[in-house]
């Protein structure tokens, strides 16, 4: 049996390692319309054991019965060798340059035509991404009316003749973005015949940016979960038409099993590995916000849409030299904390948090939701699975937007809406701190709502405004109140503070044996304080 699985995966080697178990090594793949599927596990092809592995489990008092979730990783070793297995896939799309011919679709009127927004905001957002990729540029741009976008080639007949004439005679010309969210993969391959060349979506160019801006091991495989619906989709169109096609045998001898049922397993194992591996990190985050808590910094989520100038912003109000801006999109794929100070010396993390995007795929954010969890958390959430069941800890969201960017107004509801769907309860989000970036590139600017507050976080300008502001969001969030206590230096007052406060100045009188301390306390410490040393 396992020569015939190794048989089913051209190219594939087993080998044997650790406790006799067998694993697969994947020798570089073949041409294949369909790409890699699964990463094999520690159970040999599609992740079923092998021979004596039953009678393994049970020397190891630890017996899987059916229909049961497959034992967990029995140390942090394997754990990890399971997340690099995972991380072993080939790419969507190739590396190296690419010469993209930009395609917009432009409906002018109906039901399907944008808000708030123009063809020419959007194509500069569309040719920004595609500048986002190394070794990628646009060498054409053409927007193309149409009136019925949700048919399959998009076009009507003249403008698709006319467009297919020009692609066709420009062979300079690699690739197709063609600027709508998602493309059926009957569609894809229809306009790629047509065209002769490989088209693009937004999800397909946004996910291989992802892929390409993953630094750490949870982005990557945040970024391989994001892959699985687009790869399911694909599976099942090819299977479709070699099922036309005919020819061939469409079973595998003796498994009971077809070509196609066994990929969709292979498939099906690995979207479940990933999501267990993302719920081991998931519960490691746990872990550090439980500790955030217990030393009491108040978290600032600093959220926004992609390159409205958050990190840029963290690093004016922190000093950190660890926030690296760079003016591209996505640029921030993980959450990175960053401490700094407030007017009255309180400390707090600022949390800098990926980008939103308008039409960011739908699941994309859904395969980001480890990610996006300290932003929920770190505004109360509540009621959707990213906060159900967790500890909630009441702090601040920070909304950064680019003022100077023709779609501002679309941006900021984009990035609402994004809120909305992690399940933030109404009142948090209309408690929001509104920073509005980059006004040193919009001479005169004043903030329409007077609750915002205007700054250039490159030039330092309207900083020390937000501080003020930041503190007294945060004392709110977290029922904190400063206050300057009148103590005796001979009592416990001042140990019991430094425990249960924290402590800014302590000014000491000592002809009269006291002092006075100002201190940051919440609502319930300082009912305590008072009932504990009353006077």
């Amino acid at each position: 049996m396992w020569a015939l699985r190794a048989a089913v995966r051209p190219g594939l080697r087993l080998s044997r390692v650790g406790r006799g178990r067998l694993v697969s090594r994947a020798a570089p793949p073949p041409p294949c319309p369909v790409r890699a599927l699964a990463a094999t596990g520690r159970y040999g092809p599609g992740g079923r054991e092998g021979p004596g592995s039953a009678e393994r489990s049970k020397a190891n008092g630890r017996t899987t019965r059916a229909g049961e979730d497959k034992e967990e990783p029995e140390d942090e070793g394997e754990e990890e060798e399971e997340e690099e297995e995972l991380l072993r896939s080939d790419p969507l799309l190739p590396a190296g340059t690419q010469r993209v011919c930009l395609v917009h679709p432009e409906v002018k009127w109906g039901p399907g035509k944008p808000q708030l927004t123009r063809a020419e905001w959007q194509v500069a957002e569309a040719r920004a991404l595609v500048h986002t990729l190394a070794g990628w540029s646009v060498v054409e741009t053409m927007v193309v009316s149409t009136k019925t976008p949700e048919r399959k080639l998009i076009f009507g007949k003249g403008n698709f003749e006319h467009l297919t004439e020009r692609i066709r005679g420009s062979p300079e010309i690699t690739c197709v973005f063609l600027n709508v969210e998602r493309l059926s993969p009957p569609t894809k391959k229809e306009l790629e015949a047509a065209w002769g060349v490989r088209v693009l979506d937004r999800f397909t160019v946004v996910l291989h940016i992802f892929r390409c801006h993953a630094r750490t091991k949870e982005a990557r495989l945040q970024v391989a979960l994001a892959e699985i619906p687009l790869l399911r989709s694909n599976l099942k169109h090819d299977a479709a038409v070699s099922d036309r096609g005919g020819g061939g045998s469409r079973y595998i001898m003796g498994s009971g099993e077809s070509f196609l049922q066994l990929r969709q397993r292979l498939l099906r194992e690995k979207e479940v590995k990933l999501r267990r591996a993302l719920e081991r990190l998931r519960r490691k985050r746990q872990l550090l916000r439980r500790q955030r808590a217990k030393r009491e910094f108040p978290v600032v989520a600093v959220v926004g849409y992609t390159n409205c100038g958050k990190t840029t912003l963290i690093r004016a109000l922190t000093g950190d030299e660890a926030a690296q801006p760079r003016d591209q999109l996505f640029a921030t794929l993980d959450i990175t904390a960053h401490a700094g100070s407030l007017p009255s010396r309180m400390t707090v993390l600022y949390m800098d948090t990926i980008g939103f995007l308008s039409q960011l795929p739908h699941g994309l954010i859904e395969s980001f939701s480890a990610t996006l969890e300290d932003v929920a958390h770190s505004a109360g959430g509540d009621g959707s699975p990213l906060t159900r069941g967790l500890p909630v800890h009441q702090d601040l969201i920070v909304h950064v937007r680019d003022v100077s960017h023709p779609e501002t107004e679309l941006q900021k509801v984009s990035v609402l809406s994004a809120l909305q769907g992690l399940g933030l309860p109404a009142p948090l989000l209309d408690s929001v701190v509104e920073v509005h970036n980059k006004v040193d590139l919009v001479p005169g600017y004043r903030p329409p709502d007077p609750s915002a507050v205007a700054v250039s976080a490159l030039l330092g300008q309207g900083l020390e405004e937000l501080r003020v502001g930041l503190e007294e969001a945060v004392l709110r969030a977290t029922g904190r109140q400063v206050l300057t206590l009148h103590i005796k230096l001979a009592g416990p007052q001042l140990s019991w503070l430094y425990e249960e406060a924290t402590v800014q100045q302590v000014d000491v009188l000592p002809e009269a044996g006291a002092a006075h301390v100002k201190v940051i306390i919440s609502n319930s410490a300082y009912g305590k304080f008072r009932k504990l040393f009353p006077g």
